[in-house]
């Protein structure tokens, strides 16, 4: 795995002008504006009174890769097509600046009521410098901006190790409930450290209008599990908050955040941890290890968000780490122990335990040369019908060793010595290691791969193509692309993805066919549309005819240009 400022308060004031004349009423309403910038006299200077509501509104993106099967797909995108996304129509309109690089993927909230501000929609934004902001997303004016470090701390440092640097604060992308708290919360989770170096994660819960603090949060994260693992005292392994970061996407299901845990660099002791909070009083509900006798299997996934399926179960890519091949006689792990394995978690009963797993039959040699099928996401596919009627539910990942893996949720495979006992298995569809998820659209899967062409994978009688019906002209170096899917309906589909350069470059094609690029932010004369340097792992978000990518100190937004 080595690996808002406070705008003009406007009460929209009914004042009669009747009676006063042309005159009068040109001096009142001098009069009115000179007591509004007085009463204001701290607030920016780009900001003004405040608004008239959105004209449009876009679809809600609540969460890491806009739904819990992580498909990556809006399908009520109406105003971006590919007739309107070209370099002389569309490019960038304008960056938010940050205080820290943004790893999360931006979230986003429609027609939103902002105290003291009116109405807008609302772009979510977290920073490695623990910070959590919302912005309106249509102009880029910040509405509020709140730390998540407690008094007296830092963010946490990199602990030497170059994948999460030159701090730690908020590195997971979060999950926002519209419906949760006053009105509606968003769950983040931040490292920090004290000033005696105790290294802290919490989980918060911010008000979506404000972002302050709701359920007596935020909830210091601790646990333990039983097992002699890594870090283990008493039979029990022990998570030890300094040893682990929270990269995976977090997960809302059935009333419960959920959490996966990942190592800096490697270094032990570390295990694999999951962890699942009441969203209505962050209390810990659940905690699964799925390494407690052994070492390493952490979560991380590039991160991807934990992924569910409609029947409450986790699918999820364990990272390599201890798999315990004498077997149990229902073919599970004697000591429970599931490295380098594709999981399914049931969740019944707000309960955490592996349901059903595949493992590849060469894990040793996965595992010793940290080949992990880990650095990859999971998908999970909507219900299929194979050649003879039967229906398939499905999900694909892939790893390190860039083979496409595609498991049957209802028959796993488990583990043979052997031989793979897989749904399907593509060996050589990727030309490079995966550090992302695919995306899906309308019987496709979409993959980037490192060094690889972006290749769109058709699905046919629930079986997933060896050959691409399409693939990108460039190639995308390290980490590869997680793209993303803008289409209305079944049409106007766009593939999007962000290039992880010294200059980043969002690119779109044309989803039908990816030969087709449509528009790279380098195509515009002057550098316009560059929008700061690249950052590995950053998701495109797209909704209401805009595009959000994350940098190392920002967010560059992309629409039509006026």
């Amino acid at each position: 795995m080595k690996r808002l400022q406070a705008m003009f308060k406007f009460r929209g004031q009914n004042s009669r002008l009747v009676g006063f004349g042309v005159l009068g009423a040109v001096v009142l309403i001098a009069l009115l504006g000179l007591h509004l910038v007085s009463c204001n006299s701290n607030s920016p200077a780009k900001q003004s009174a405040t608004p008239p509501p959105p004209a449009t509104n876009g679809t809600n993106v609540t969460t890491y890769h806009n739904d819990n099967a992580r498909s990556g797909q809006n399908l009520t995108e109406t105003i971006l097509t590919p007739s309107n996304v070209n370099s002389s129509g569309f490019g960038k309109l304008f960056v938010v600046s940050v205080d820290g690089k943004v790893d999360a993927q931006p979230l986003y909230l429609t027609q939103l009521s902002i105290p003291n501000h009116g109405t807008h929609n609302v772009l979510y934004v977290e920073t490695e410098h623990a910070s959590a902001y919302g912005f309106d997303a249509d102009t880029g004016a910040l509405l509020w901006q709140v730390s998540m470090l407690a008094s007296g701390e830092t963010t946490s440092d990199d602990h030497g190790c170059g994948q999460i640097t030159p701090e730690i604060g908020v590195t997971s992308t979060p999950v926002i409930d519209p419906k949760a708290g006053t009105h509606g919360t968003i769950y983040v989770v931040a490292m920090s450290k004290d000033g005696i170096g105790n290294y802290h994660q919490r989980l918060h819960a911010l008000d979506v209008t404000t972002g302050a603090e709701e359920f007596g949060g935020p909830q210091n994260i601790q646990a333990s599990f039983p097992g002699t693992g890594d870090n283990s005292s008493g039979g029990r392994v022990v998570f030890a908050p300094g040893q682990y970061a929270e990269r995976a996407g977090l997960l809302l299901l059935n009333g419960v955040i959920y959490t996966g845990w990942t190592s800096h660099c490697d270094i032990r002791p570390y295990t694999g941890w999951i962890m699942g909070f009441d969203q209505s009083t962050l209390a810990q509900v659940s905690v699964l290890n799925v390494t407690p006798n052994g070492n390493e299997g952490s979560v991380w996934m590039s991160g991807a968000g934990l992924a569910a399926d409609t029947s409450g179960n986790m699918l999820l890519l364990d990272a390599n780490g201890t798999f315990d091949t004498a077997l149990d006689a229902n073919g599970f792990p004697s000591q429970g122990d599931f490295g380098n394995a594709f999981l399914k978690i049931s969740t019944a009963n707000r309960g955490l335990a592996v349901a059903d797993y595949f493992e590849m039959f060469n894990q040793g040699a996965e595992n010793g040369s940290d080949t992990d099928l880990g650095s990859g996401g999971a998908l999970v596919l909507p219900d299929l019908t194979d050649s003879v009627g039967h229906t398939r539910r499905l999900a694909v990942g892939a790893g390190k060793d860039s083979n496409i893996y595609v498991v049957d949720r209802d028959a796993m495979g488990k583990f043979n010595p052997s031989q793979n006992n897989i749904y399907q298995e593509l060996q050589g569809a990727l030309s490079g290691s995966v550090f992302s998820i695919p995306a899906y659209f309308n019987n496709t899967v979409y993959y980037g791969a490192v060094g690889d062409n972006i290749k769109a994978l058709a699905l046919s009688n629930a079986r997933l193509a060896l050959t691409p019906a399409s693939q990108t002209g460039n190639a995308f170096g390290y980490p590869g692309a997680t793209p993303s899917i803008s289409a209305n309906g079944s049409g106007n589909a766009i593939l999007w993805a962000a290039e992880n350069a010294s200059t980043a470059v969002l690119h779109a094609y044309d989803a039908t066919n990816l030969a087709h690029e449509l528009y790279n932010s380098n195509q515009a004369a002057g550098g316009r549309d560059q929008f700061g340097a690249g950052n590995k792992f950053i998701t495109p978000m797209i909704t209401n005819g805009k595009v959000y990518v994350g940098t190392t100190n920002g967010v560059g937004v992309f629409g039509l240009l006026q």
